[in-house]
């Protein structure tokens, strides 16, 4: 399966890789800066969204926390 990282290179965003890189996820990482910048970040996710915001496929899940409960609900941990 594959995910989608929007990264400011913060620890929040090197957990969630990680993460899904142990899950065996395919990584595709844009990076802050490189990729996109802090406006279209705003633009995509609102003003109230924080680093990192992940796609599972082709679902926006949202940040870390909302990422670590939808892995959750869908039982990837065991």
């Amino acid at each position: 399966m594959q995910a989608v990282i929007y990264s400011n290179g913060s620890q929040e965003c090197e957990r969630a890789k990680i993460l899904l890189e142990k899950l065996n996820f395919q990584i595709q990482e844009y990076k802050l800066n490189q990729h996109f910048s802090a406006r279209g970040f705003v633009e995509e996710f609102g003003e109230e969204a924080e680093y990192p915001q992940v796609n599972v496929g082709f679902k926006h899940v949202g940040g870390l926390k909302e990422t670590l409960k939808y892995m959750s609900d869908k039982g990837m941990f065991v």
